[in-house]
């Protein structure tokens, strides 16, 4: 049996990620108690003649106390022979006021004593139990929804007897560093298009900037280099059953050297793995 756990801060995009599986054939329950997730399986199992692939969300709206025994129930499951993943959803909390403040929605835990900001600070608390035992985290503050969608799908629809899905995603420091990374590589040394003015104003998708990076050496050393890291340890976390690993690329603006350097890997790689994506988090495409 697979069971897929959702969680994450309220507005982070919980129900779309269950709706995105549910459309993929999977048994959902929205806001399930903790205290009832260890009984779900078993009675899930005596219904259908065929285990089905599950998929539940948790929140903050549980009772006091009870997520923080949730890394003990996770283990509990899968002592029982049910393959767990945990997804958790994140976003900034800025952008979580934003959202709230938008839609006029009411936060889970703001009352008349606690403003929004109080609230989305103290459910980051609540939830770091689940944080914790996180499989896969999604920072959701720059995607779309069909990004997350398609994210979504290639850690838990595809055929798990492929290859992990690879995300290679360029991003600037100047705007904060990627929440849900599993790898960063800081290539903030290379030469930098941004002070040639005739480069300035293309990204690293652009002819004239490849042109220029291809051909610095250390350009290529760090990218030979990267690439051998990479090929060194993917297959050690694939085997310790990773779906999905993000390997962030960046530099200070997020748009020329780790975007150029994040798209030649992606292209290396793509001749290498089954499933690769390539993301710029600083670009509009």
């Amino acid at each position: 049996m697979k069971l897929i756990i959702i969680s994450g801060r309220s507005g982070s995009g919980k129900s779309s990620a269950l709706h995105t599986l549910e459309d993929e054939g999977f048994y959902c329950v929205d806001n399930l108690p903790t205290s009832m997730l260890n009984q779900l399986p078993d009675t899930l199992k005596g219904h259908h003649s065929t285990p089905p692939t599950m998929a539940v969300s948790i929140d903050v709206r549980n009772l006091p106390g009870t997520l923080d025994n949730f890394p003990e129930l996770l283990n509990s499951l899968r002592h029982k022979g049910i393959d767990c993943q945990v997804l958790y959803l994140d976003t900034d909390s800025e952008k979580l006021v934003s959202r709230y403040s938008a839609t006029r929605r009411k936060h889970p835990l703001s009352d008349d004593q606690t403003s929004l900001t109080e609230a989305i600070a103290s459910e980051k608390k609540l939830l770091m139990p689940v944080l914790t035992a996180a499989d896969l985290i999604i920072d959701t503050t720059s995607l779309s929804v069909h990004e997350m969608r398609d994210m979504i799908k290639q850690a838990f629809c595809a055929d798990q007897k492929s290859s992990m899905t690879v995300l290679f995603q360029s991003f600037g420091f100047k705007n904060g560093i990627p929440a849900d990374a599993d790898f960063i590589f800081d290539v903030r040394c290379l030469p930098n298009p941004f002070w040639d003015e005739s480069l300035r104003a293309y990204t690293g998708l652009d002819q004239p900037v490849i042109d220029f990076l291809k051909d610095q050496p250390r350009v290529i050393e760090m990218i030979d280099d990267i690439r051998v890291f990479i090929e060194k340890w993917l297959p050690r976390f694939e085997s310790a059953q990773r779906s999905y690993m993000t390997i962030a690329i960046g530099c200070t603006g997020g748009q020329h050297r780790s975007v150029y350097i994040g798209k030649t890997l992606g292209t290396l790689f793509t001749n290498k793995l089954e499933r690769v994506q390539v993301r710029h988090r600083e670009l509009h495409e």
